[in-house]
């Protein structure tokens, strides 16, 4: 590096002194142990991951009663994020995105998948770093399905809440010497041992994903913190939620009603005394977190690399608190699609407050620019290292794609778009099920205009937006059945003489389930609607010929059907193209 530099600068001049000579000469003939501590300038990362840490609950964005000093430093001195999201507001799912660079839609995992692809983590970002000569380390909640931790960390351990235990011992289960404490504690220690340990001279990488302050849901009282955050907010009488009203509940479709966002809330907010427990415990769980980031910077600060090194801090996603008599994530409103995002840079030098949309996905791209690396072209994310520098003020991002597509029955799956004014998603197993706000007068979303004459063009507009990029970012892995079929049998014309049968996607080696679409008209298939026979999910390896089991098909008409599968790994596919069937 340094003799490219110098010959460069002394190209096509004559040297006149032969002591200037000698001093190029030396500095050409430097050794590689040189050469290489240069390259080994390049900044020291720390990414901080938290569970369930929604966009508010911090100090700088404005929250009175979380204390987070050590966070709101960072955010006053580094780059604020203030309209930061993940694109999937579930842990898993989201976590594989910051690994991959890639949306759900892609890289299909979340729970009950089988292990994330290895394609995919071939070029996630620690592996990347690693092979670029980083020392890549991980302590937390990894949340992905996947063996080689190996080819990706150099030091790490994989934990998190035990649920062995429903009580405190779900938090309180890891030892250091002979005391037990509680996994924040833990995870801050293996963090300052791992900086202690590390080289002045080779980067270092460590990504930390702290469980807190994810509910330990097996346990009554939900929440556990250490000891030297209990007296935050004892004093306190915590304000009830926001649209914390019965009609926010009401005016929810029935599968939100009947769900998992209700029964959680049964949980934890549903008498006054749950309440005040349970955000006074979510946000004394937070203010540890800030305690172990404290640690870790003033060990930074001793040791001499705190001018060195890059703090990133964000949340896995957003958190109801009660909101429309609702808790957990899932859904696709901005509580559980909003999160901090913080990013320390000290060579920067310029605080910066950004108002654009960025996301989980960016991040991976980040990390891998401020290591001097390119993000791999397949990524879909975008690198925020210029607006941290100053090199640009935001970019003309107009448009996300929000989607939360587990298949999972207490949990309708949803999917959608933001821009930076209007929001639009859609309940995946009934698209009919819309949903339309604009932020810019009306933040809580609280005015559904889906219905509205007046809106209609936005409404079509989005809802095309969003299927173009569900497209766009569906790959090969994702594709649906084809080849469908139907056999009908002679003489028959109720319903179980008609039978279907498809071939797989090209790339899916096997089928584990399947379900079956068939509807009265292309409209209602259009919205996933089977208002003849919606199979449901049928657990069956290999189907040459799937009786039809719903309402009786009769002869003389004319309907419409479709199919999906679930691979070998529990993956689902796309639905397949619709397709005629004609009873004759």
């Amino acid at each position: 590096m340094v003799s490219s530099i110098l010959a460069k600068k002394y190209s096509g001049h004559k040297m006149k002194r032969s002591g200037l000579w000698v001093l190029l000469c030396c500095f050409l003939s430097l050794n590689c142990s040189q050469v290489r501590e240069e390259d080994d300038s390049r900044p020291n990362i720390i990414f901080i991951l938290t569970d369930d840490q929604r966009f508010d609950a911090l100090g700088y964005a404005g929250n009175g009663l979380v204390h987070t000093p050590e966070m709101d430093r960072l955010a006053e001195t580094g780059t604020y994020f203030k309209n930061a999201m993940v694109s999937t507001p579930i842990c898993a799912a989201s976590r594989a995105s910051l690994l991959t660079g890639l949306y759900e839609r892609t890289h299909r995992y979340t729970f009950q998948t089988g292990d994330i692809r290895g394609t995919y983590m071939e070029t996630s970002y620690p592996r990347l770093l690693r092979e670029a000569g980083y020392h890549t380390g991980f302590y937390g909640k990894y949340g992905v399905k996947y063996t080689g931790l190996h080819t990706q960390f150099d030091s790490y351990e994989s934990y998190d809440r035990n649920g062995d235990f429903d009580d405190r011992r779900g938090y309180f289960f890891k030892t250091l010497g002979k005391d037990t404490v509680h996994l924040t504690r833990y995870t801050g220690q293996k963090a300052l041992d791992f900086i202690e340990d590390a080289s002045s001279t080779t980067p270092f990488c460590l990504s930390l994903s702290f469980s807190a302050p994810h509910a330990h849901d097996p346990a009554k009282d939900q929440y556990f913190w250490q000891p030297e955050t209990d007296i935050l907010l004892q004093d306190t009488l915590v304000p009830g939620p926001n649209l914390g009203e019965d009609h926010f509940f009401a005016e929810q479709p029935d599968f939100v009603k009947s769900g998992f966002n209700r029964l959680r809330w049964t949980w934890r907010y549903d008498t006054p005394e749950k309440y005040q427990h349970s955000v006074k415990g979510y946000y004394r769980m937070i203010s540890g977190i800030d305690l172990e980031i404290a640690k870790i910077r003033a060990l930074l600060k001793k040791r001499d690399m705190h001018q060195n090194t890059v703090i990133v801090i964000m949340g896995d996603n957003g958190y109801f608190l009660g909101e429309r008599q609702m808790a957990g994530k899932w859904l696709l409103y901005d509580n559980s699609l909003r999160v901090p995002l913080i990013i320390y840079d000290p060579r920067a030098k310029v605080h910066r407050t950004v108002e654009d949309m960025v996301l989980n996905i960016d991040v991976p791209s980040t990390i891998l620019d401020l290591a001097g690396l390119e993000p791999p072209k397949s990524w879909h994310g975008e690198s925020l290292k210029p607006i941290v520098h100053g090199e640009k003020k935001g970019w003309d991002r107009d448009t996300v794609l929000l989607e939360h597509i587990w298949e999972f029955e207490h949990i309708p799956p949803s999917e959608g778009v933001r821009t930076k004014d209007w929001k639009y998603f859609r309940y995946v197993n009934d698209k009919s099920v819309e949903e339309l706000y604009h932020l810019k007068t009306d933040p809580k979303e609280v005015n559904n205009l889906a219905s509205d004459e007046n809106y209609q063009a936005v409404l079509v507009k989005l809802r095309q937006k969003s299927d173009a990029l569900i497209a766009r970012y569906s790959d090969g892995h994702s594709a649906g059945p084809t080849g469908l079929g139907t056999t009908i049998a002679q003489g028959g014309g109720a319903d179980r003489d008609v039978a279907f049968h498809w071939q797989l996607p090209p790339l899916v080696a096997s089928q584990s389930a399947y379900q079956i679409l068939v509807a009265t008209s292309e409209e209602k298939l259009g919205n996933n609607i089977g208002d003849l026979w919606d199979s449901g999910r049928v657990e069956e390896p290999w189907s040459p010929d799937i009786e039809h089991k719903g309402l009786e098909l009769k002869r003389g008409n004319t309907y419409f059907w479709k199919a999906r599968i679930f691979d070998e790994e529990n993956r689902l596919s796309a639905y397949s193209d619709s397709h005629l069937l004609k009873m004759e």
